[in-house]
């Protein structure tokens, strides 16, 4: 099977790696000379550009920052045709992205009008579980979309879900996310406290995991430096789940909130919450060095 794959950053770039190690054709585009020459080191193919990189492909694959680059990238910008308008086949399209649902469903209408088959499928996982094939895909489309799209996203991930229509990939993603960011300042803000009174990160860590305040960003992602072999706050919160693009999907479940008149204060906190992190200087650490926001005049 032929593979286009365009956006190879952080998580992007793990998963058209573990689509190459699946044995698929693969070729590859992104804006970065050292992320394609990563893949190609893999064993994947040199796409010139976007367009070229498309051609003769079964299935493409986007991973872009924001619905801006995807709008960009499939329907066009400053005058120029999008992969919509340039295809000469009738590939299927997958956008992993995390957007909005409302761009997905524009793209997504677009393709229609061209007898394109669209699916958004924004993931879960981070690049751990990028790296290791085990992400989790949500995705939105048709039935028989889904049902061709399930091989290749096998290949990257261990979950997957069909959550519904176009859109609804990403509602499902948005929401996850939310939660994400609050459990992650969450924990952080406990962790700060109790370090500040005495406790060990690492022995307060067990205890909060063996008890009821155990979740995920405690359990698998620990925000506090040493306590979590592996973890980004061990790296100095290089890599991972940057805190930008925390902020940007806690905008998202914002906007979503705002459009169907849903309550969210604590997924107000934790938008707001990152968002001074970020303008604080963070925005390219891993976004659990939300830790250090609780830490300042903290010596230990």
């Amino acid at each position: 099977m032929k593979i286009a794959f365009i956006g190879l950053g952080n998580m992007g770039g793990p998963m058209a790696t573990n689509l190459v190690k699946a044995g698929l054709d693969v070729t590859v585009f992104d804006l970065s000379e050292s992320a394609v020459q990563a893949l190609e080191s893999e064993g994947a193919r040199r796409g010139e550009s976007a367009e070229a990189t498309v051609q003769g492909a079964e299935v493409v694959i986007s991973m872009l920052p924001a619905g801006a680059h995807v709008r960009g990238l499939y329907l066009g910008r400053d005058g120029a045709p999008g992969l919509l308008d340039t295809l000469t086949a009738k590939p299927l399209i997958i956008d992993a992205s995390t957007i909005s649902p409302e761009d997905a469903r524009t793209v997504g209408a677009a393709a229609a009008k061209r007898g394109l088959s669209y699916l958004d499928a924004p993931v879960s996982g981070g690049v751990g579980g990028a790296k290791a094939g085990t992400l989790t895909f949500i995705v939105g489309g048709d039935a028989a979309g889904f049902e061709q799209a399930k091989p290749v996203l096998e290949a990257m991930g261990k979950n997957i879900f069909h959550a519904g229509d176009i859109g609804s990939g990403q509602v499902a993603k948005i929401c996850n996310n939310m939660l994400l960011g609050i459990l992650m300042s969450g924990t952080a803000e406990a962790l700060a406290l109790g370090v500040k009174n005495g406790m060990d990160p690492a022995v307060l860590s067990e205890i909060m995991k063996q008890s009821s305040g155990g979740n995920w960003a405690l359990n698998v992602y620990n925000p506090w430096p040493g306590v979590m072999e592996g973890s980004a706050a061990s790296r100095d919160y290089q890599g991972g789940f940057l805190t930008d693009l925390m902020a940007k999907d806690l905008g998202l479940a914002w906007e979503l909130a705002l459009g169907s008149k849903s309550s969210v204060p604590m997924g107000s906190q934790a938008r707001n919450l990152f968002a001074l992190h970020s303008a604080q200087g963070n925005g390219g650490l891993d976004f659990s060095s939300i830790q250090t926001l609780y830490r300042a005049g903290d010596s230990s």
